[in-house]
C-alpha cells in the first residue's frame, strides 16, 4: 500500500490546486480506505477509519458494540469478552480491533484512487456550484482551450467552463487560443454537462455590452427594459430614460454610432434595433415592428395579452420580416401574442363576418303557409334540410330517402316550393306591369314635345301650313 502514502503526500497540493478544503479532502482519504477495506475483507462487520494529524498514518478498525445477549455476532460482543481486551468496558460500550494495512493488495489501492478521485469532483463541483451559481447573467472573458465535437471548452482562470452548439451564434467560429467576451448561462452540479456553462447567444450578452459601453446605462440614467435575439440575425433591445433630458436610443446609439457599432464588431456584424420604451402596449408594439409603419394595434385580450396589427398591403412583409423573425422579435420583446394582418386582409375578414350574420336562405317553416304539414316540416328539420333553397336542389329520389317520406309527400314538398318561388314571380310582373303602363302614357308628350321644340325655318312653315 504504498502508493496511498504517495496519494496522501499529494493531498495538500491537490487542496492548493483545486481550492478544496484540506480537511474535506482528508475525509475524502478515510471514506476511500473503508471502502477498499470493505470490498477486500469481505465482512458484515461495522469499520471505521482514522487518520493521526501529524504523521498522516491511517488505521483501519473495525468496531463491536458490547451486548448481552449477542444477536449478531459480527457487530455485538459479550461483556466477558470484551473486558479481556478493555477491563474497564461495560454494557453499551464499543471494542475496536485493528485491521492490517498490508493485507490490501493492488486492487485495494486502484479502488481507494477512484473513490478519492470521485470525492475530489464532488467537491470541486460544490466550490465551483458556490462559487459562480449567484453569478449566472455576469460577463467574463475567457480563453478557448479546446474543441470538444461541437462544443467549446473554455478556461476561465480558476475552472473550465463550456458552450454548447446552442449557445454559440451561427456568424462566429473560434479556434484554440481565441480571447472572447460570454455570459455565464448556468452551472450545473451533476449530469452530463455538469459545472459551468457560458453563452455567446444568450440575450444578456447583447445586455452586458451595452452596459459596458453606454455610460447612461452603467449610471442608471438610462435603464435596459428588455431583450430579444436570434444570435447571428437580429436583436431587439428595449430602452428607456429617467432623465428627460438625455434621449436613450440616442444615447446607446453613440456619436456617429460608435457605440453600437463597437458591439456589433463585437457580435461579427448581427444586427441590433434600439427600441424606445414605452408602457403603453400599442405604441411599445408600434416602435417594436420597426421599420415597418404601422396603421393601427387593437388590444384582442388584455390578459392573456393578444394583440392585432394593422399594416398597409405595401408594409406587410417588412412587418413579419424575413421568415417571421421580426415579428418574432418584437412579440418576445413585448411578452404579446401579435397577429399582423394587411389592410386588405381585415377587410375580407369583416365581409366574411358581415356575411356569417346574414341568414343564407329562408327556413323551411314557410313552407307551411303554401300547404306543408308541420309533421313533414320537422322531419325535414331533423334530416338537417333547414332552408327552401337546400329542399329546392334536392331530387325526389333524394326526398324520398328520407325517412317517412314518400312519393305523395314528394309532390306535395315540390308543389309548395313552386308556390312559395311562384309568389316572387308574381310580385315581379306586378311590379313590371305599372312601368309599362307609364311609357305609354308618356308617348304623347313626346311627340307634342318634339314638335313644340320645332326650331328650324321649315319646321315653322309646316305648322302653318298644317293649321291653314
Amino acid at each position: 500500500m504504498s502508493s496511498l502514502g504517495n496519494i496522501y503526500q499529494s493531498i495538500e497540493i491537490l487542496s492548493k490546486e483545486k481550492g478544496i478544503d484540506p480537511q474535506i479532502i482528508r475525509d475524502a482519504v478515510k471514506d476511500a480506505m473503508l471502502v477498499a477495506a470493505r470490498k477486500h475483507f469481505h465482512a458484515n462487520e461495522e469499520l471505521v477509519a482514522e487518520m493521526e494529524d501529524g504523521t498522516g498514518a491511517i488505521q483501519i478498525f473495525g468496531v463491536k458494540r458490547v451486548v448481552d445477549p449477542i444477536t449478531d455476532p459480527a457487530k455485538e460482543i459479550s461483556l466477558e469478552e470484551a473486558r479481556t481486551f478493555n477491563p474497564s468496558i461495560d454494557l453499551g460500550g464499543e471494542v475496536r480491533f485493528a485491521k492490517p494495512l498490508d493485507a490490501l493488495g493492488r486492487i485495494s489501492a486502484q479502488t481507494f484512487k477512484q473513490v478519492i478521485l470521485q470525492k475530489v469532483r464532488e467537491a470541486e463541483r460544490e466550490n465551483i456550484f458556490s462559487e459562480f451559481s449567484g453569478r449566472v447573467g455576469e460577463l467574463v472573458s475567457c480563453v478557448v482551450k479546446r474543441l470538444e465535437g461541437p462544443d467549446l471548452v473554455v478556461d476561465m482562470g480558476k475552472t473550465e467552463a463550456r458552450i454548447l452548439k446552442k449557445e454559440q451564434s451561427r456568424l462566429e467560429s473560434f479556434s484554440v487560443g481565441d480571447r472572447i467576451r460570454c455570459v455565464i448561462r448556468s452551472v450545473e452540479k451533476a449530469g452530463k454537462n455538469a459545472g459551468v456553462i457560458v453563452s455567446r447567444a444568450a440575450p444578456e450578452l447583447v445586455m452586458r455590452l451595452f452596459e459596458q459601453e453606454v455610460p447612461e446605462i452603467y449610471d442608471n440614467t438610462v435603464v435596459i427594459k428588455g431583450c430579444a435575439r436570434e444570435a447571428g440575425e437580429r436583436t431587439k433591445i428595449a430602452v428607456s430614460s429617467r432623465d428627460r433630458d438625455v434621449d436613450s436610443v440616442g444615447a446607446c446609439v453613440g456619436m456617429k454610432g460608435m457605440r453600437v457599432q463597437s458591439i456589433i464588431r463585437e457580435l461579427r456584424g448581427e444586427k441590433i434595433d434600439i427600441i424606445e420604451f414605452n408602457d403603453d402596449p400599442v405604441v411599445f408594439a408600434t416602435h417594436a415592428l420597426s421599420p415597418a409603419k404601422i396603421s393601427r394595434v387593437s388590444i384582442l385580450d388584455p390578459v392573456g395579452k393578444h394583440m392585432e396589427v394593422i399594416v398597409d398591403d405595401t408594409q406587410l412583409s417588412l412587418a413579419i420580416g424575413k421568415k417571421g423573425q421580426n415579428v418574432r422579435l418584437a412579440a418576445k420583446l413585448l411578452g404579446w401574442r401579435i397577429d399582423i394582418k394587411s389592410e386588405e386582409e381585415k377587410r375580407q375578414e369583416v365581409e366574411s363576418q358581415m356575411a356569417a350574420l346574414v341568414v343564407p336562405g329562408a327556413p323551411v317553416a314557410v313552407l307551411i303557409d303554401h300547404g306543408v304539414p308541420d309533421t313533414l316540416v320537422e322531419k325535414l328539420m331533423e334530416s338537417d334540410i333547414g332552408t327552401v333553397e337546400k329542399l329546392g336542389g334536392m331530387t325526389p329520389e333524394e326526398l324520398e330517402a328520407i325517412p317517412g317520406i314518400g312519393a305523395e309527400m314528394v309532390e306535395i314538398i315540390q308543389g309548395a316550393v313552386m308556390s312559395y318561388y311562384g309568389q316572387f314571380e308574381s310580385e315581379s310582373e306586378d311590379e313590371a306591369a305599372p312601368a309599362e303602363t307609364l311609357e305609354t302614357a308618356q308617348e304623347p308628350p313626346e311627340q307634342s314635345v318634339t314638335i313644340e321644340t320645332a326650331e328650324s325655318p321649315a319646321g315653322a312653315e309646316t305648322l302653318d301650313k298644317e293649321q291653314g
